[in-house]
Parts: C-alpha cells; structure tokens; sequence
C-alpha cells in the first residue's frame, strides 16, 4: 500500500525490503568515536569487574561526568528499544540490536539501537489497516519519540488512508454489481429463480 520498509531513526526516513529497524537512534550525550554496531541485539560483554579494577587509577572529574552520561543514554536506549518492541507485537522480526561505545571506565555502553519489524501490506485492505496501525503504535511507544519516530507513524496513517479507500472503492463496486441487472439475474440465479416461475424470497430488514 505504498510502502515496504520503514525505519524508526532521527536519519531521513527509509522505506525498503519487507523489514526495516524500528528507532535506529544516533549518539546522545557522552557517545563520540569507537560506537560499535552489534545487529544480534545481545549487549556487548564488559571486560571483568576485578581486571577494571585491577591497577586502574581513579577517574577525573571529567571522566566520571562521561560515564554518567554514558549510563543515562545506555538507560534510555535500552527503554526506548523496549517500548518499539513491545507495542511490535507479531510485526517484530527480530529482538532489539544496539550500538555500543566504551566509557572511560572501560565498560561498554548502548548508545543507540534498532528493531526489525515487517512493514509490508496485508492481504486485503482490512488485514493492511490493522497492519498500519500496529506500526504507527509500534513507532510512537517510547516516552519520548524521536522525529524519526514521529515520521514512521505518520507514513503507517497514510498506508492505512490508503487501504481504507481501497476498501471503500471495492465496496462501492460490489454495491454496484448487486444493482445492476446482471446482478440482479445472479442474484435470481443464487435463490433458484427462473423466468415467471415464483421462487423464493429474501426479505432485508434495516
């Protein structure tokens, strides 16, 4: 109905494949060079607590101020990612995958992240409006969503104007086939009407 992908980021939207990622958010606060992508969404293993500790001197004032940037976008992400993928439902082809920079404490934070869902139309009209409007809740669950967010769900409106006027249009020619008297010699035909000979009624009540 318009569109095959859509993506959940703050980049230009994108529409392509059958499956997009939902929220792709770029670096917040504290991310610089060295981000890792890592698409199996499982979080990036951090070096052991004693080897951290081991012969590491104590963090600058600065230092510490980016870890704590670094935990408050890693919260963030995580509970964003979590909200796309929850409202998903069955349209969620994969878990959450994230992007991780290291702090100065050498721990390993998410500062961005994604979920794949199927985008594509449904069957009929009806089955590509349910489908639009999972999207477009999927697209605006986090707290706090992103333009990109609100992008997503703008277009999933617009797949889904489109599926309703398709449904509209196709009622409109079945109306009309019934009104016709091509239709109304099938209709004869269905209740075993022939010529003159009576037949069988059908009463509608409004």
């Amino acid at each position: 109905m318009g569109i095959s992908g859509i993506a959940f980021s703050p980049q230009p939207f994108a529409a392509s494949g059958i499956r997009t990622a939902i929220n792709r958010q770029g670096a917040g606060a504290g991310a610089t060079d060295g981000a890792v992508a890592d698409p199996t969404g499982a979080a990036e293993p951090n070096p052991p607590a004693k080897a951290q500790q081991a012969g590491k001197p104590e963090l600058s004032q600065e230092a510490a101020a980016d870890v704590r940037k670094l935990k408050a976008r890693d919260t963030q992400v995580r509970a964003h990612e979590a909200a796309h993928l929850g409202a998903a439902g069955g349209l969620a082809v994969s878990g959450a995958s994230f992007s991780f920079q290291r702090g100065p404490d050498g721990v390993n934070y998410a500062i961005g992240g994604e979920v794949s869902i199927d985008v594509s139309p449904g069957r009929t009209p009806s089955e590509t409006i349910g489908r639009a409007r999972t999207i477009q809740a999927a697209a605006l669950a986090p707290a706090d969503p992103s333009g990109q967010d609100l992008a997503v769900a703008a277009q999933a409106q617009q797949m889904a104007q489109e599926a309703r006027a398709e449904l509209t249009r196709q009622q409109m020619e079945e109306r009309s086939a019934e009104r016709s008297p091509s239709g109304g010699a099938r209709l004869a035909n269905a209740y075993g009407q022939s010529g003159s000979r009576p037949g069988p009624s059908l009463s509608v009540y409004a």
